[in-house]
């Protein structure tokens, strides 16, 4: 496994999925379950959606190089773009999104039970996020299937754990609109890398 690559994909995905739905939805589902069986279950989810995004991504390394690098380039882009789009009503929307949420989590269950609805919810809400198409991107960009996998679902399950342990504590301190920004940033910063090796191909 290359470290560097793990590590570029942890922290991208980790950027743009601290803002996101993931949180808020494992945030309420560990206020209506045990946290282990929510982490549990919603790491299980992620596990799934992210093999599926890396095997999305070795298929479409078998298009031409030139295609595969616009794509992610594009990719990139749209990334950044929806992150700028979404940023200004973000803290706003958080309100809605537990709300959302919390009618989805159902009264206390058993461990068994509860894993398996804190999976249902997040794979049910998850399918097209901005981190499988970055996790797509990571794959046909530098062809490292183990790597990125790891990288992708290890930012998953740390983004869904702070959520689960102090997921309260750190919407008191962070504000989810300057999270977009910065993810989208690191979408943009990724584009422009992408950009030259395309103008490079050329």
């Amino acid at each position: 496994m290359d470290l560097a690559i793990f590590a570029l994909t942890f922290g991208a995905i980790f950027i743009v999925e601290l803002p996101d739905k993931t949180f808020i939805a494992a945030l309420v589902l560990s206020t209506r379950y045990r946290p282990l069986a929510v982490w549990i279950g919603v790491g299980l989810a992620f596990g799934v959606q992210t093999l599926v995004a890396v095997t999305a991504g070795a298929l479409a390394t078998l298009l031409p190089d030139l295609l595969i690098r616009s794509v992610a380039l594009l990719i990139f882009l749209i990334g950044a773009i929806m992150l700028v789009r979404t940023a200004p009503g973000a803290d706003a929307a958080e309100k809605e999104q537990e709300e959302e949420f919390a009618a989805k989590a159902a009264e206390p269950r058993s461990f068994v039970k509860a894993a398996v609805a804190s999976f249902l919810v997040l794979f049910a809400a998850e399918w097209g996020d901005l981190s499988q198409l970055l996790t797509i991107s990571f794959v046909t960009k530098y062809h490292d299937h183990v790597s990125v996998f790891a990288g992708a679902w290890a930012a998953l399950l740390t983004v869904s754990g702070l959520a689960v342990l102090a997921g309260r504590v750190l919407l008191r301190y962070m504000r989810l609109s300057v999270l977009h920004y910065i993810g989208a940033a690191v979408c943009l910063l990724l584009a422009v890398v992408t950009l030259v090796e395309v103008v490079k191909a050329v």
